[in-house]
């Protein structure tokens, strides 16, 4: 994992808000990034330059792995 500035503005990553995004603004958004990482950023951080957490395409997986086998919920 890491941070990269974004490249919002120019012909780029395509973000995708999430579903469960909340009325209030405080929304995440993700991107598969060339090369084949993913991207996430907060949707209010959209401005070109800005930080964007950057995974591998195998540990996107495997978390996408875990949030659908409840590996995450709280007991």
């Amino acid at each position: 994992m890491g941070a990269v500035p974004d490249t919002a503005g120019s012909v780029g990553p395509d973000w995708k808000k999430s579903t469960w995004s909340a009325a209030n603004g405080h929304c995440v958004e993700v991107a598969q990034l060339p090369g084949g990482d993913v991207g996430v950023r907060h949707s209010k951080d959209t401005a070109p330059g800005r930080p964007v957490l950057t995974f591998a395409r195998e540990q996107w997986d495997s978390f996408l792995s875990g949030v659908i086998s409840n590996e995450f919920d709280l007991p």
